[in-house]
């Protein structure tokens, strides 16, 4: 059996430098690593207006930083209002920069037989927040941030790891969009189809 084993080994003729490759690619990115920012200044941090809500980019992938384990982002939840909500593989945390609010999380329930079997809480748990707080959101559980105060705003600092992307866990879905971003596309107006064909010469 080893013997049959070893000959099976030395079949096919097809040849690779995948070693030598990731060698040049690691000089590479060493070399560009160097270049990259060690510091983003607040004007260099764009704002999105997003299905999840109002987003100041603090650092990420597309950032070309230094940091390449972390995406963070600002969020800002006007008064009385709410973020979208979502659920992602990668545990999340956030910093309550200022304001007040609550967290609803409706967590996960998982099992695997032949398939993966996700199952979500049907009533969500409910966690108060306010400035200065901490607070950890698990993996792949569906969540959404709600400012308490009718006057003010509130401000979040949240950080996610993005290496769960690199190993195959890409999984980040909107399970519903923040009331700014609904209301903004619906405001869109649509454009009208032009009618195909050419116009009769009279």
């Amino acid at each position: 059996m080893p013997y049959e084993e070893s000959e099976r080994s030395k079949q096919g003729r097809a040849q690779a430098s995948f070693y030598q490759d990731a060698l040049k690619e690691s000089a590479k990115f060493r070399k560009g690593y160097k270049q990259r920012k060690g510091v983003v200044k607040a004007k260099e941090m764009p704002w999105e207006e997003s299905p999840q809500g109002h987003l100041k980019h603090v650092v990420n992938e597309k950032m070309d930083t230094r940091e390449c384990a972390l995406n963070i982002y600002q969020q800002l939840l006007p008064p009385g209002g709410r973020s979208g909500k979502h659920r992602h593989l990668a545990e999340e945390v956030f910093f309550v920069l200022e304001g007040k609010g609550y967290d609803l999380h409706w967590d996960v329930q998982f099992d695997c037989a032949d398939k993966f079997i996700w199952n979500w809480e049907t009533e969500p748990k409910k966690f108060e927040w306010e400035e200065g707080d901490y607070v950890y959101i698990p993996p792949y559980s569906i969540h959404q941030h709600l400012n308490a105060d009718p006057d003010k705003p509130a401000r979040l600092i949240s950080a996610s790891n993005r290496a769960l992307k690199l190993l195959g866990f890409d999984w980040q879905e909107q399970i519903e969009p923040a009331p700014d971003y609904r209301a903004k596309t619906k405001a869109k107006p649509a454009r009208r189809a032009r009618r195909s064909g050419t116009r009769r010469s009279k």
